[in-house]
């Protein structure tokens, strides 16, 4: 049993159309520290963390945990995307009890705007709607992260409420494996 309940991990390598979703390797450890240090990518995340910090305190082979995938691209690592339980102290529910799933990701730079993250969010949303039938996906981000926020309802997420968390505003929406099914399908080509 995982963070994420009776899923079997590490599932199966997830192909799209132009990306694999997989587990971490010893050799996307140099990205984990590019990502996690890079100004641009943590603009809305609260800011990077020092290069040197990360290179000393990096494990040998990062993100091995349930439910974080390594967005791979012609065999190199481009970013991640996560479904995690979100916090139940957190605000932002959809149950009384919170701790839905939460998926979120991190790219590159280089990568931004061909798409990867759409067709990486969405092929990890398929995979927890098979894993988990039913069970409904939270996405939260900061107001001022419109990028983020188109994605989110590119992928079929609807705001459910704002709210001050870090002191900025955040918009919080969900996602219905039952309404994907009735959704768009993710070309290899989706733009975003």
């Amino acid at each position: 049993m995982t963070a994420l309940g009776p899923i079997a991990w590490p599932p199966a390598p997830i192909p799209t159309g132009r990306l694999v979703l997989r587990t971490a390797e010893s050799r996307d450890r140099t990205t984990f520290v590019e990502l996690f240090s890079s100004p641009e990518v943590y603009t809305y995340l609260g800011g990077a963390r020092p290069r040197a910090e990360l290179d000393r305190v990096m494990p040998e082979v990062p993100g091995q945990r349930p439910g974080l995938f390594v967005i791979d691209l012609d065999g190199t690592m481009i970013g991640t995307v996560t479904l995690d339980r979100r916090d139940a102290n957190r605000p932002g529910r959809l149950r009384p009890d919170g701790e839905e799933a939460e998926i979120g990701y991190l790219l590159l730079p280089r990568a931004w705007g061909h798409g990867y993250a759409a067709e990486a969010c969405a092929a990890a949303l398929g995979w927890f709607a098979d894993a988990l039938p039913g069970e409904p996906v939270v996405l939260c981000t900061q107001t001022a992260n419109a990028r983020s926020i188109r994605l989110a309802e590119k992928l079929g997420f609807t705001e459910v409420e704002r709210f001050e968390e870090f002191g900025a505003e955040q918009w919080f929406g969900a996602w219905s494996p039952r309404r994907r099914r009735q959704g768009p399908n993710w070309p290899s080509s989706s733009p975003g």
